[in-house]
């Protein structure tokens, strides 16, 4: 049953991406969605998540904290540090695309953990896997839609997005089938959460948002951010 969902949850990421690659002639406005869709599932699905998974606390504050910051100033420090190697090498400094393939990456991941989540709920018991299978499958369109987003923004091929699409939307149903031979403890996982979450909202605030502005200040991308928000609000609502 868990595979069976995943492979729902295969065909929307797949359905986030396809929407994210047919409305390029408003790229202002994907980019702000994405950025909201990005700032919702941190703070309204990650972060708590993250915290309830690995809450313990480390020298007064819970390790899901330390590691969100630790995610935060490793996407900083590591984007920071590739534009000074392009800088030395006499390349333009901007966007760079390997910014853009380690972000997807790290949504690969993201899903990868969504399957492995969703395969230990069915586990449990029914009423909890099709807790899990709601939030997995619906917020999985937003995966697909950022997964492909990130990739073009920082600068690579629609080739290559389109693969990185195609992993994101493997990975959950990867997941879900290898909870048949493990399942990956709890505290680990939310540690993992905590670190991406931190890194993603750093992409969202220091690359996306800005970018969804700057050539197109405009009320309606306010409002795609804040739809955005409203519409992880609303999947986590509906999941619990």
């Amino acid at each position: 049953m868990a595979v069976i969902v995943a492979l729902g949850a295969f065909l929307m990421t797949l359905a986030g991406g396809w929407t994210a690659q047919r409305v390029t002639d408003r790229r202002h406005l994907v980019l702000g969605l994405a950025g909201g869709l990005m700032l919702g599932v941190v703070g309204l699905d990650l972060l708590p998540e993250s915290l309830e998974a690995a809450g313990r606390p480390v020298f007064g504050v819970p390790l899901a904290l330390l590691l969100f910051v630790a995610g935060f100033l490793t996407a900083h420090v590591g984007e920071r540090l590739l534009a000074v190697r392009h800088a030395a090498h006499g390349a333009e400094t901007g966007r760079i695309p390997h910014v853009g393939l380690t972000a997807a990456a790290a949504m690969v991941v993201h899903s990868l953990a969504d399957g492995v989540a969703l395969g230990a709920a069915f586990q449990v018991g029914g009423g909890m896997g099709a807790t899990v299978a709601l939030a997995v499958v619906t917020h999985d369109f937003a995966d697909g839609f950022n997964t492909y987003t990130l990739t073009r923004v920082y600068g690579n091929a629609r080739r290559r997005a389109q693969l990185m699409l195609l992993a994101d939307a493997a990975a959950p149903v990867v997941g879900a089938a290898s909870t048949v031979l493990f399942t990956l403890p709890e505290e680990p996982l939310g540690a993992y959460l905590g670190f991406f979450g931190g890194a993603l909202l750093y992409l969202a605030a220091a690359e996306i948002l800005p970018e969804a502005h700057h050539e197109h200040p405009a009320l309606s991308t306010l409002l795609c951010t804040v739809g955005g928000v409203a519409g992880i609000w609303l999947v986590v609502g509906l999941a619990e």
